[in-house]
């Protein structure tokens, strides 16, 4: 979306995880920060730490509301290969061993199939909740592809 709009991408993971996966101390205030211009694309997470604040500042909520067979497949397998791969996350973090998902509640993968639910009552709690909030139910990746094209720069 961000390539497609012209508008900067924030990854809020970065902006969360300190290094040794530790919690940055001004997570909000970047948060704030970047969400103060005037167009901006991120992710919708960290809903305990920030409450309101993105659906607040939005115009637009782009949902994947994928089949969970589809979600879960490439969170799996998006995980497996940065594990495998070593590759840096965010600030030196890369993701454990996969023998964590056993005993660490909040491993990716358990966190991407409990949140499942939780997201689609965040949506919909959302669009009652801010009534500017265009939501845009997104739930195939041809949905997605035919999104994408719709888009054109825009000028914050």
């Amino acid at each position: 979306m961000a390539a497609a709009t012209g508008l900067p991408h924030t990854e809020i993971d970065a902006l969360f995880h300190g290094p040794g996966w530790t919690v940055l101390p001004n997570f909000e205030e970047s948060v704030i920060r970047f969400t103060d211009a005037a167009g901006w694309v991120t992710e919708w997470q960290y809903t305990r730490q920030l409450g309101d604040l993105l659906p607040s500042r939005a115009d637009t909520l782009v949902w994947l509301d994928y089949p969970a067979r589809v979600h879960m497949y490439r969170l799996i397998m998006r995980t497996l290969r940065r594990r495998v791969r070593h590759v840096e996350l965010w600030n030196g973090n890369i993701e454990p061993p996969l023998r964590t998902i056993l005993w660490d509640p909040e491993h990716i993968i358990r966190w991407g199939w409990r949140g499942r639910r939780k997201l689609r009552e965040r949506v919909i709690a959302a669009e009652h909740d801010h009534p500017h909030l265009r939501v845009i139910r997104i739930g195939s990746q041809r949905d997605a592809d035919r999104f994408l094209k719709t888009l054109s720069p825009i000028r914050p």
